[in-house]
């Protein structure tokens, strides 16, 4: 089963250069994991200190948000996992 991971514009100078990585996993965190074990400087980026998803981040699947389950939610052949950063201001 080939997963696609979007990698966000910003972070590609953590994927060699890479705007999209095939993996494959069953749910999104499987997929993510291969993701950070090709590219560990994405680990602390998408992961907090205590190992839960940074809450700068946001899964969509599909171009649909994965929340509440994020991590959780199951994946399909063929199917697109965008890590978006979350952005703030005031």
């Amino acid at each position: 089963m080939s997963v696609k991971i979007n990698i966000n514009p910003s972070l590609t100078y953590l994927t060699e250069g890479e705007e999209f990585v095939m993996v494959k996993g069953k749910n999104v965190g499987q997929c993510i994991e291969q993701l950070v074990v090709r590219f560990p400087g994405l680990k602390d980026w998408i992961y907090g200190k205590d190992g839960k998803l940074n809450n700068i981040v946001d899964i969509y699947v599909n171009m649909e948000s994965a929340y509440p389950e994020e991590l959780a939610k199951t994946v399909n052949d063929g199917d697109e996992i965008h890590i978006i950063t979350a952005v703030a201001g005031g």
